[in-house]
């Protein structure tokens, strides 16, 4: 068991109708953002909802990956993929270092670690009030 599973609070599901802001697509571009992470073997990819808690952006997709050359694969299939979709980010930071790198799409942003990044923020425990869904590819280990 990770210090992820650790930090995970009681989940509430995200559904599109949860809170003011975003419509359903928005959600729906943010788990797509998720499913192709999860192609390039990211694990412990979850979606958090945030729409009641700050104005900052309505979710964020919390991505892990284990290596430079798969964070780097990680960043540009969501890019590629959702730029097909006619979603561009505004702005894209972090991948001079890729320890954390963050894809803002300003009503979501996407955020891949490497696992000693996410273990140190935490950003599911600092939002922990926020509802939580997880996409699949856990790592137990």
């Amino acid at each position: 068991m990770s210090l992820i599973d650790d930090a995970k609070s009681p989940v509430t599901p995200v559904t599109p109708e949860a809170g003011p802001e975003a419509g359903p697509e928005v959600l729906e571009y943010a788990r797509e953002a998720g499913r192709l992470a999860l192609e390039k073997k990211a694990t412990d990819v979850l979606i958090l909802d945030l729409r009641t808690l700050t104005s900052v952006c309505d979710y964020f997709v919390l991505v892990t990956a284990d290596s430079d050359p798969q964070i780097k694969a990680v960043v540009e299939s969501i890019e590629d993929g959702l730029k097909k979709q006619g979603q561009s980010p505004w702005h894209i930071e972090g991948m001079s270092n890729r320890q954390w790198v963050i894809l803002d799409y300003v009503h979501f942003v996407v955020h891949v670690f490497r696992r000693e990044s996410r273990e140190n923020y935490l950003l599911e425990r600092l939002w922990g009030d926020a509802p939580q869904e997880e996409l699949g590819g856990t790592d137990d280990s």
